[in-house]
């Protein structure tokens, strides 16, 4: 018999099933919805059966982060995977290569040298690589900025033996720091529009762009996509977080927490917990929709975040809390970001009804390389 989740050993990485499959239900409708697909980013859990939880419900495929998240994905029985990142390295791309020869794989590009050494290596391939541009359309990362640059770029891959352009990706990351749910839409909308703007210059310079690729969480939950777009790519849906909840003011889609235990009350304002920057992730969000004050909320209580946190240790300060709480007390706290909080974890405990229903291990945790 499954047992009360209470029951765990702290500090343990805990989802609420109900509502994670609510999450999943409802990206995939909003996709429905706009006739493109799905191909939900796999870098916020890590975790193969999650993955297959998200295609089971109609994702086209998945993406990832790194060539170690596609490695263990493939394994795993996934068969359609986007690294959506600019990969580069010797070993990377004969390690890509051999992902290439299983499953349905592409990875994004935006400057001539990985290219050319992408190139170098599928040059002899029955089956060529698929490649997408990466498009810069405010977050300041990667990608290339200009129609002219794309086109450049276009030209190169579609006269690279061993390549095949399958079209132009953009991640409106900055949406994280709208001032607004108005200015996050309209952040989204722009967003949208300078890369669907590449896209129809790169046709008209005889260039084929099969897929059209955007996405992110926040502006996802706040704007609408506009025809031409071909595909969404959100990640944090599935669990959400602090910083989600706070951009669309409600908590209660938080399917992630850790829970922690109250292992001391040296004053009558301090309660000390078992989770740390090893359990939480010290990430935090200055400003915008996404804010996230503090490090992780406090569920059962107004407002309340946690102060400080040391290697193992996380601090409240509340009078309130210190009044509620006793030694060997449980708490869950929302993580202010599912991604990097996933992957201090080994697995995750699967929960419904309090009661703990299935252990997920996090198989691609550290599978950075």
């Amino acid at each position: 018999m499954s047992k009360n989740y209470l029951e765990l050993e702290t500090p343990a990485l805990i989802v609420n099933k109900p509502v994670m499959e609510q999450n999943i239900r409802m990206m995939m409708e909003k996709a429905r919805e706009a006739g493109v697909k799905l191909r939900p980013h796999t870098k916020t859990h890590r975790t193969p059966k999650a993955a297959k939880l998200q295609v089971e419900a109609g994702a086209q495929g998945i993406t990832v982060a790194k060539v170690g998240e596609a490695e263990v994905m493939a394994g795993e029985g996934l068969q359609d995977i986007f690294i959506a990142n600019e990969i580069y390295g010797e070993s990377k791309f004969l390690r890509l290569r051999d992902l290439n020869r299983q499953v349905r794989i592409a990875v994004g590009v935006d400057n001539r040298e990985q290219v050319e050494a992408l190139s170098r290596v599928f040059a002899g391939e029955n089956k060529p690589l698929d490649v997408l541009i990466e498009i810069e359309t405010g977050e300041e990362r990667t990608g290339v900025l200009t129609g002219e640059d794309a086109l450049s770029l276009a030209r190169l891959v579609t006269e690279s033996p061993g390549l095949r352009l399958r079209g132009i990706f953009s991640h409106e990351g900055h949406t994280y720091g709208a001032s607004s749910p108005e200015m996050c839409a309209e952040l989204f909308r722009k967003s949208q529009e300078d890369t669907l703007t590449i896209a129809e210059f790169l046709r008209k310079n005889g260039i084929p762009v099969e897929e059209v690729s955007i996405g992110a969480t926040p502006s996802l939950m706040h704007g609408q996509i506009l025809p031409g777009i071909t595909e969404i790519r959100p990640g944090t849906y599935i669990y959400m977080d602090a910083a989600q909840g706070n951009a669309i003011g409600d908590y209660s889609r938080c399917a992630l927490t850790i829970l922690a235990t109250v292992i001391s009350k040296p004053t009558a304002e301090r309660v000390v917990v078992d989770a740390g920057v090893k359990a939480l992730t010290a990430f935090t969000r200055a400003q915008g929709i996404c804010h996230t004050p503090g490090y992780g909320l406090v569920k059962g209580f107004n407002d309340l975040r946690l102060k400080k946190l040391y290697d193992e240790h996380g601090i409240m300060i509340s009078a309130e809390a210190s009044s509620k709480l006793k030694i060997g007390d449980k708490i869950e706290i929302i993580p202010n970001h599912a991604c990097p909080t996933c992957n201090l974890y080994d697995k995750i405990y699967v929960i419904e009804n309090e009661r703990v229903v299935d252990e997920w291990p996090i198989l691609c945790r550290g599978k950075s390389q």
